[in-house]
């Protein structure tokens, strides 16, 4: 729906579905019934998740052109995909496997410009689209400093592919189409100033020379090729994680003139730890509640002096629980952006009302999508049913922007 701070949409993620005719099925149950409640007079954008194989099978047959025609009689339209999990997503096991196969890889490269070949086709005319990815792979794969450069190395040598394929489509369909990097916990691209020295000192220095040689353009204007097609995606949940200052690293991310192509707005669990470890026992209880096993609850704690402790998961957190040194924790774990008080603990909600005003007031990007994709394994006091949950949750967003 178009808000006076860009588009606003959920992202289907929340559906089931990994196979297309189950996605498709998904959103048609659901869909027309959120846009009545929200959108009911306008056109409305959905944000596209489509795992590896729902991709291969929208390509198929008359698959797309159907596809497309139940947006055109729905009043709907594609604007941004997600393509950061390209397997199965629900029930199953997922944890750090959401990475694979990483950007080391082809299966990576082949997904995503599938992907963007799909989103050319669906995005109307006079539009951007933007696909958000994997922050390059999971740092915890490897264990060895040169392993982990010769893996970014290999990974942004393979953005840079998908970048060359951007250029071609763009001089074909005059579409803009950026890839917008997610940094997380754990990925190699964990933070903003992460993301930033990456773009900064690798990606335009490695990928302007491939990218001037392929495009036949000037270091100059490959540089702003590379600028225009990879953004930054900034999923608040994951920013607040790491207790980063957001108005600090978009001023600077717009300074150094790299641009954000999404908001993905989302909320951690956070909870502060009282000093005197025998009060703790109800936080643990209440953060032991969200310990479950299909989804990587990266935990970042803060120490008394102010660094940071890292846990790749909850249970690694949660065995260190009487750490002395730390008085928060925050939690990977999208939960519902409505609401900030989850009893015990509560959410970084005020850091997407802090993200959404600097929306306001500096317009840095086009693309607002919620990502509340853990319905299946939130406590049952928190959930509705699907089409309300969703509804509410982008009813509270509308009043920010």
């Amino acid at each position: 729906m178009v808000t006076n701070s860009g588009e606003l949409t959920y992202c289907t993620n929340i559906h089931h579905g990994e196979k297309w005719h189950d996605h498709f099925n998904e959103i048609k149950k659901y869909f027309p019934g959120i846009k009545k409640e929200l959108s009911p007079d306008q056109p409305m954008g959905i944000g596209l998740r489509l795992s590896n194989v729902a991709s291969i099978e929208l390509g198929e047959g008359e698959n797309l052109q159907v596809f497309r025609q139940w947006l055109a009689a729905n009043n709907a339209y594609v604007f941004t995909m997600n393509g950061f999990p390209y397997g199965s997503f629900h029930d199953t096991r997922v944890k750090d496997q959401v990475h694979a196969p990483d950007w080391t890889t082809n299966e990576r490269v082949a997904y995503t410009t599938r992907l963007f070949h799909i989103l050319k086709d669906l995005l109307p005319s006079g539009m951007e689209g933007g696909i958000s990815t994997s922050p390059l792979s999971y740092r915890n794969w490897f264990h060895q400093a040169d392993t982990l450069k010769n893996a970014t190395k290999l990974g942004t040598a393979n953005i840079v592919r998908v970048v060359g394929e951007l250029v071609k489509i763009k001089r074909e369909t005059g579409k803009v189409l950026h890839l917008d990097i997610e940094p997380e916990p754990d990925g190699i691209l964990e933070s903003g100033k992460e993301f930033m020295h990456w773009f900064l000192t690798e990606l335009l220095i490695d990928g302007a020379k491939s990218i001037a040689a392929t495009c036949n353009v000037t270091i100059p204007e490959a540089e702003g090729i590379l600028k225009e097609h990879v953004r930054l995606c900034y999923d608040v949940c994951h920013f607040a994680i790491g207790f980063e200052p957001h108005a600090e690293i978009i001023h600077e991310m717009l300074q150094s003139g790299i641009k954000i192509g999404k908001i993905q707005i989302s909320a951690a669990l956070k909870g502060a730890m009282d000093q005197e470890i025998s009060l703790r026992q109800n936080i643990k209880e209440s953060f032991s509640k969200y310990n479950e096993p299909t989804y990587l609850h990266q935990v970042v704690a803060k120490t008394i002096k102010g660094g940071l402790l890292r846990y790749p998961d909850l249970d690694e957190a949660l065995s260190d629980a009487d750490n002395p040194d730390v008085r928060e924790w925050r939690a990977h774990f999208h939960v519902p952006i409505f609401a900030e008080d989850f009893g015990s603990l509560q959410s970084t909600q005020k850091d997407i009302e802090e993200v959404l005003q600097l929306q306001k007031e500096l317009h840095f990007t086009s693309h607002l999508e919620v990502e509340t994709y853990t319905w299946d394994v939130l406590p049952g006091f928190l959930k509705l049913p699907i089409q309300e949950s969703i509804t509410r949750e982008l009813q509270w967003v509308v009043p920010q922007l």
